[in-house]
């Protein structure tokens, strides 16, 4: 098996018993991303001559006896996460040649433990995007199909890691960013609770939605690099000091006394018929290892993704407003005042999209509607949340599809924002609820896409998730298969 196959904690055990060093495992990587991402696209930035001395440095380390869990492993960081004297684009214009002066907590706490930065990976802009089709670098293909979307806006971490050019990746998941990707992808994807982990030089886009997760090739691997980026950070206010358990320990298999349930709302209409019989047969085999599966309610899932594109919106006008082309930045060529100044950098500097939010955003915190509007919106969320409290009072975990349909085609629906922002349906209300979510391979199509299965648990309860995904996992092969790419 050549290096780049192996997983984490492979990785991890391989390097200990001194099988490879780091230096030849981060080429086989480097090499991976050489030789895949012209058909990819999953990479903005490659850090090959700094990956390969902190390489060298880590297997010094090592050969010493000072190894840290991630010492002397390769990971890939979303292209949302400031690395200091490595560009942070966030996949913009705007913030094309921006290099930040500090590291992101997140990034901070990998690195402390001897990670070692393969680079930075694409995105859709700002981490606004279910496609992946909206990064000022171009789209990000999927390994399963090129002619496909990867899912987003953490399309390239979910690529890159199903692709084999880094054993993880960190994303960010505002509405699904992590999850959605991983299940179009094939991959592990795991939304932590918000608070759960530092937000601090994670670049904003909705700040009471954006959470930090990891993408790993399996559930064991999300495990060790959630136990890596967990914790209190005093840097961050909205991170919540509550002790963080032994991820590891979760791993068990079998779910008897487990009460998993399954909400009505998430098998109604526009279900994929292939995701359907995909989940259905998740639920038969967490039934076979024990687990009590009941039906539950979220009755205000159809208002989740209106509540959150007023939120969200409103969030990213205000994050956004900081881009005024003086401090950093692109600036514009040809302005002759202040006022021109901002608006033509503004307007060069993001895409359609980007653009799009900022302005429904603006207007629902405009006078006169922001009571109508995003008022009123915040008031649904706290019924969307409530819904999930209420249903956790009868069950674990919640099992449902990750996405209405496997990844779907480039350019399929570019044209109709609409029908793009539906591609979320199932995943928006985690986020506004700020409770955790996984996702895991369950199935392909009749096309040979993966799909996901996603398990939903109680705030602060990531240690329920990994227990129930790594039962699954173990009882079945889907995570075993890999893109021909």
């Amino acid at each position: 098996m050549s290096l780049f196959e192996l997983t984490l904690q492979d990785l991890r055990t391989g390097l200990d018993r001194r099988e490879f060093s780091s230096a030849e495992a981060t080429r086989a990587f480097l090499d991976r991303i050489a030789a895949t991402d012209p058909q990819l696209n999953a990479f903005i930035t490659v850090c090959a001559e700094q990956a390969l001395a902190e390489a060298a440095a880590a297997d010094r380390r090592l050969a010493a006896g000072d190894a840290a869990p991630l010492t002397g492993i390769p990971l890939a960081m979303k292209d949302i996460f400031n690395t200091a004297g490595v560009r942070t684009t966030c996949a913009s214009k705007i913030l094309a040649d921006y290099v930040s002066p500090y590291d992101a907590t997140a990034f901070a706490r990998v690195k402390a433990q001897g990670a070692v930065l393969l680079g930075k990976v694409n995105m859709d802009e700002f981490a606004m995007g279910s496609s992946n089709e909206n990064s000022a670098f171009g789209a990000v293909r999927n390994p399963w199909d090129t002619a496909c979307v990867p899912g987003g806006s953490s399309g390239g971490s979910a690529a890159c890691v199903a692709a084999r050019q880094a054993p993880a990746a960190l994303g960010t998941d505002t509405g699904g960013s992590i999850r959605q990707p991983a299940a179009h992808c094939g991959v592990v994807g795991l939304k932590p609770t918000y608070g759960r982990v530092s937000r601090f030089g994670v670049i904003a886009y909705a700040s009471s939605l954006d959470q930090v997760g990891p993408v790993t090739i399996d559930v064991r691997d999300c495990a060790l690099l959630l136990q890596a980026i967990a914790g209190h950070d005093p840097l961050d206010s909205t991170s919540v000091d509550t002790p963080v358990p032994d991820y590891a320990a979760a791993l068990r298999t079998g779910l008897e006394g487990v009460r998993i349930g399954l909400p009505k709302e998430y098998f109604g209409e526009g279900l994929d018929t292939d995701v359907r019989r995909a989940v259905e047969q998740a639920v038969a085999t967490c039934r076979d290892l024990g687990a009590e599966i009941r039906e539950v309610s979220l009755p205000h899932t159809g208002y989740a993704v209106a509540c959150y594109y007023l939120i969200a919106t409103a969030e990213a006008s205000s994050n956004l407003a900081r881009y005024d082309s003086v401090r950093f930045g692109h600036r514009t060529a040809a302005a002759g005042n202040l006022i021109e100044t901002y608006s033509r950098s503004r307007d060069e500097g993001f895409g359609a999209e980007v653009k799009r939010r900022i302005m429904l955003g603006t207007y629902a915190l405009s006078s006169g509607y922001y009571d109508a509007y995003y008022l009123k919106a915040q008031k649904v969320r706290t019924l969307i949340r409530q819904d999930f409290l209420d249903a956790f009072e009868t069950v674990d975990v919640i099992l449902g599809p990750v996405a209405p349909t496997p990844a779907f085609r480039l350019n399929e629906k570019t044209a109709d924002p609409l029908q793009m922002y539906l591609s979320d349906i199932f995943t928006i209300p985690v986020n506004l609820a700020g409770t955790c979510a996984l996702s895991l391979p369950c199935g392909f199509s009749g096309s040979g896409l993966p799909i996901g299965l996603q398990l939903i648990g109680k705030p602060f309860a990531e240690s329920d998730l990994l227990h129930v995904a790594y039962a699954f996992e173990q009882a079945t092969e889907w995570h075993k298969r890999r893109a021909a790419i």
